[in-house]
């Protein structure tokens, strides 16, 4: 037999009886011969995950120097080692190093979740060959292959099941969904039922978490709905974050700014005659004050401090451009388990003797009140009776672990139940030390219920839980308040109702019954019906506090999730997430074409039963509307999402490490939460670049108008090569960097997100920047002439209008802390700043005074009354500053 091609049929192997599966691929149930194996597996290749393209490593770290900033930095280091600057060439250096090696770093992700990926593949699988079992490594596998599957393996391939014994599979890490799902070999009629839907399939990366079962390989490697997930993760094309894309522009502008200035301000000097060398000198000096060669520090130092704020807040970042993403974020699409829910199964709701009573409390921490209406209230004994049935037709029970966390061993439908038990007085360990299980009659996947016998007192007493028309159907008799009642066709019609609106309400619902009985003969017959038991993975109360806070900040949450669509619904009402909007599942999705999805995915919040490629089709449909998209998830079905995503969020205690390598967060506590942090951190952030942009481009502009000013007029230079060095220096310097650190503004998360295709220069910000250099530009000019006329010298002169330049700079460093409102406001809140001006301060009075430095600065020790109109004439930026803020507030420049 040759190797099947199964590439067209392996999306609706479902659909197929075992016998026509097993023709498809040329097998039988006693699987194939070591020979036919060996062939395949040379024709179709080992089952393993392989990364899309491999790159080399010095092509990836030498297109980190393709950036224009870098380029310009690299100039700016030769050009400040031809002037004898070494220390200043070396920094600039050691900066750009830096910024490639984290460039370089990051390109690799694709490869480490590719490699988390085969980590979750089985290494072994238990194989029938030659009509044996045999077990071989799980990379062997071929199309044809019988598997046996047994509680506790992990899926080596892609199955369809021939045989299912009880056998239920835990695939939330391929589909999200919350609970094992039960698995059978029968026909599915609907080719187009997602993965979740798909009970006659055992996918790659799953885990049998009960019972026993075989099936025929279908998919191996590659083909496998993982080895998609991967194709899917090594094909996308991380975005550029917003932050790079401005900085590439400002990069450009800034060097063509730097050119033409520089061009024009030496050609004006040789015109007038000016000697070639020195005018050359004094070019590549004034050339070095234009770059912002502090930029990539300042960037990388504001990213950095911001990720240690943030780590504190249980957000770790795995790329640091990420963090000043979120802060543009308007979308945040979330996986539901385990994200904004707990993923820990817990009893909302009980229905006894005709009353709904209601347990507070989440999770698996057995701390909670039994309420009725609102109130606390003591169990009544129908309830009581109920809780201590169910719990002891339980295998599950619940442990403290050494984190104080509660976790449940065994099913975590079962754990509920328990835990339910314990919140209204009940222990497991105590029921089952005083009423010792005698025998039990075990769930089946055909029988949907359990039923243990016990020991009370001189009796047997036999409880059972299990769906409600199963259980119903045993029962003779219900429990009523005044004890039990025979069970007429009313009463089954009534609870029949009960149920039906508890599964509406997105609530699991079981029922439980009991007997005296002698044996199990006859136990599950003529039973007395107790109640029913209403459960779910309840939405985390902090998610809901969370999406709150995204509502004022203006970003929509879209919750995106493999499970029920009735279950996704009820929860995003909840949590008021699912109000104007509407709620479609994947084969919903599936139906519309681009058009029609993209006309309408603005209006759909909650998205249900959904594949991992529906995921990446949301998150580029919201991105073409122009959406920053942050999207968090915890499942191998999430990765390749998260890479899409302009912000990919995993999970740190439940993600999958596929999850893990291919975001670019990761929230430690999985508490939804700390995304809302992240996102004021990076906004935070983001508003600093900002403040050290206006303040570098209004010094720089303040400085080449300086020069060219001078030029126009006919007047000397007014500083020297070294001199704009030393401003350089001192501007670009400490005070920079303390703009990095600088405290957020209080209303940062009432504002709406910033418009990531605008840019840091809005109208607001180009006036603040063109104001400022403007009459720095006239106040030095000024301040020159009329120093020379009073009969000054030129050194003199020059001295003031030096000192002069510095200090209108160090006063911006104020104004720029805010664009919008006023440095009256909290003009010393940030000390970093503070120590950098008076340290920068302390610089001055030394290049100024000491002799030793006056000769190569050219400077002139000044009087007290130079100091004073030098003072007085650099304090003249504050009232100009502080009137285009008020203009701005006005609205006169345009929206930020």
């Amino acid at each position: 037999m040759s190797a099947p091609d199964n590439t067209k049929q392996q999306q609706a192997w479902h659909v197929l009886e075992v016998e026509a599966v097993l023709a498809a691929v040329a097998s039988t149930p006693r699987g194939l011969s070591f020979e036919e194996a060996r062939q395949r597996l040379a024709e179709r290749g080992p089952n393993e995950l392989v990364a899309a393209r491999r790159i080399s490593p010095w092509s990836v770290f030498l297109q980190q120097f393709k950036n224009v900033l870098i380029v310009i930095l690299l100039v700016s280091a030769g050009l400040s080692a031809f002037l004898g600057h070494a220390v200043e060439a070396a920094a600039i250096a050691v900066i750009v190093l830096f910024a490639a090696l984290l460039g370089f770093i990051q390109e690799y992700r694709a490869e480490k979740a590719i490699e988390a990926l085969r980590e979750m593949a089985a290494p072994e699988a238990a194989v029938v060959r030659d009509g044996k079992e045999q077990r071989v490594p799980a990379r062997e596998l071929v199309p044809g292959d019988m598997v046996l599957l047994r509680a506790g393996d992990r899926v080596p391939a892609d199955l369809r099941l021939v045989d299912a014994y009880n056998l239920k599979l835990e695939e939330s890490a391929l589909t999200g969904e919350s609970v094992a799902v039960e698995k059978n070999q029968g026909v599915l009629g609907d080719p187009t039922l997602s993965l979740g839907e798909r009970s006659n399939m055992a996918y790659a990366g799953t885990a049998a978490s009960y019972g026993r079962g075989s099936g025929v390989v279908v998919a191996t490697g590659m083909e496998t709905e993982f080895g998609k997930i991967a194709g899917m993760i090594a094909g996308i094309e991380s975005g550029r974050t917003p932050l790079q894309e401005n900085l590439d522009r400002i990069g450009k502008l800034l060097a063509k700014a730097a050119l033409a200035g520089v061009a024009v301000i030496v050609a004006a000097g040789l015109l007038r005659g000016e000697p070639f060398v020195e005018m050359l000198i004094f070019g590549i000096a004034l050339g070095v004050a234009v770059v912002p060669e502090a930029l990539p520090a300042v960037v990388t130092i504001s990213l950095a401090l911001g990720v240690q704020r943030m780590v504190k807040r249980h957000a770790l970042m795995r790329r640091l451009a990420a963090v000043e993403t979120l802060g543009s974020t308007t979308v945040i699409c979330s996986d539901k388990t385990g994200t904004l829910t707990r993923d820990e199964m817990t009893v909302r709701s009980c229905f006894v003797t005709g009353e709904f009573f209601d347990f507070s409390g989440a999770g698996y921490q057995p701390q909670g009140e039994v309420t009725q209406n609102g109130a606390a209230i003591e169990p009544p004994p129908a309830l009581t009776l109920l809780l201590h049935g169910a719990a002891l037709a339980c295998d599950a029970h619940i442990e403290q672990g050494e984190d104080g966390r509660f976790i449940v061993k065994g099913d975590a439908t079962e754990g509920a139940l328990v835990v339910a038990a314990a919140k209204a007085g009940l222990a497991k360990a105590d029921l089952e030390a005083r009423y010792p299980r005698v025998d039990e009659i075990p769930f089946t996947s055909e029988s949907k219920r359990m039923t243990t016998l016990h020991r009370e007192g001189e009796s047997i007493v036999a409880y059972a839980k299990g769906a409600p028309e199963v259980i119903l159907s045993s029962c003779s008799f219900e429990l009523s308040a005044e004890g039990e009642r025979p069970l007429d066709q009313a009463a089954r019609e009534r609870i029949g109702e009960v149920s039906r609106a508890m599964a509406e309400s997105a609530l699991r619902v079981l029922a439980v019954a009991r007997k005296n009985a002698t044996d199990r003969n006859g136990a599950e017959t003529g039973m007395t019906l107790l109640g029913l038991v209403g459960m779910i993975d309840p939405p985390r109360p902090e998610a809901a506090e969370a999406i709150r806070t995204c509502g004022e900040a203006g970003i929509r949450p879209v919750m995106i999730t493999g499970d029920h669509p009735v279950t996704a619904a009820a929860v995003a009402r909840e949590l008021g997430l699912l109000t104007k909007g509407r709620a479609v599942t994947g084969a919903e999705l599936e139906a519309m074409d681009e058009e029609q999805f993209e006309r309408e995915v603005e209006s759909i919040q909650v998205y249900a039963r959904v594949a991992p490629a529906h995921k990446l089709r949301v998150v580029g449909a919201l991105q073409k509307k122009g959406h920053v998209v942050a999207m968090t998830g915890d499942g191998v079905n999430d990765a390749p999402a998260l890479k899409k995503a302009d912000v990919g969020i995993a999970m740190g205690i439940t993600g999958t490490a596929v999850s893990k390598e291919a975001a670019a967060m990761i929230l430690t506590d999985d508490n939804f939460a700390s995304i809302v942090a992240a996102v004021e951190e990076g906004r935070g952030i983001y508003d600093n670049i900002k403040k050290y942009l206006m303040y570098l481009l209004s010094s720089n502009a303040g400085e080449i108008g300086l020069m060219a000013g001078a030029m126009l007029l006919g007047l000397p230079l007014p500083l020297s090569a070294v001199q704009i060095l030393y401003v350089n220096l001192a501007t670009d310097g400490l005070p920079a960097l303390a703009l990095a650190v600088d405290p957020a503004e209080k209303d940062l998360m009432r504002r709406p997100p910033r418009d990531s295709s605008g840019g840091i220069f809005t109208r607001p910000v180009v006036t603040l920047i063109l104001a400022g250099g403007a009459w720095s530009t006239l106040v030095n000019l000024i301040l020159f002439s009329c120093a020379r006329a009073s009969g000054c010298s030129d050194r003199e002169a020059m001295t003031m209008t030096f000192v002069s330049l510095v200090l209108i700079q160090f006063f911006k460093a104020y104004n720029f802390r805010s664009d919008r409102y006023s440095v009256l406001r909290s003009p010393f809140a940030n000390r970093w700043l503070n120590l950098a001006v008076l340290w920068e301060l302390a610089l001055l009075l030394v290049v100024v005074y000491l002799p030793a430095l006056q000769r190569p600065f050219g400077t002139f020790a000044l009087t007290g009354r130079e100091w004073l109109i030098i003072a007085l004439a650099a304090g003249t930026i504050f009232p100009v500053l502080e009137l285009c803020k008020w203009l701005e507030r006005r609205g006169a420049f345009g929206k930020i």
